[in-house]
């Protein structure tokens, strides 16, 4: 593990954040739940190219945002196995503490609903359209 990975997943749990990037000096964190760190990310065109990443939790959805957004390395909390495969057919480095079969809604009745809205799809590209479709099902 780097020190950057190291520094990221302290201060993910020191700071109880969702997200956290550390890189070249640099800060990202994040508080926000899901993956809407990751689309604002992508939203402003930022790369975490030359970044280790923590995160709490990465579903599929994540992985495949994590795809596109190329971080150096990456490190889950938890991670569901169709994420870990993403990422492993990627080149995408992945550390883990758990990893589970899928990601759970956040009322444990179901699927999360970002894993189900990229369940048929392993293209990166794909994702985030995918994605803000169901992020706007879920909000009206």
């Amino acid at each position: 593990m780097s020190g950057d990975l190291e520094k990221a997943r302290r201060l993910l749990k020191e700071k109880n954040l969702t997200f956290a990037a550390v890189g070249g000096g640099d800060e990202i964190t994040s508080v926000q739940r899901g993956v809407k760190p990751l689309l604002e990310l992508l939203d402003s065109g930022r790369k975490l190219t030359g970044f280790s990443v923590a995160d709490k939790v990465i579903g599929k959805a994540a992985a495949l945002l994590y795809v596109l957004l190329a971080p150096d390395e990456l490190y889950a909390g938890v991670i569901s196995r169709p994420a870990l495969d993403v990422l492993s057919r990627n080149g995408v480095l992945t550390e883990y503490d758990v990893l589970t079969e899928a990601v759970r809604n956040r009322s444990g009745t179901g699927f999360c609903p970002m894993e189900t809205a990229v369940r048929d799809t392993d293209d990166p590209y794909e994702a985030p359209e995918l994605i803000r479709k169901r992020l706007a099902e879920i909000s009206q």
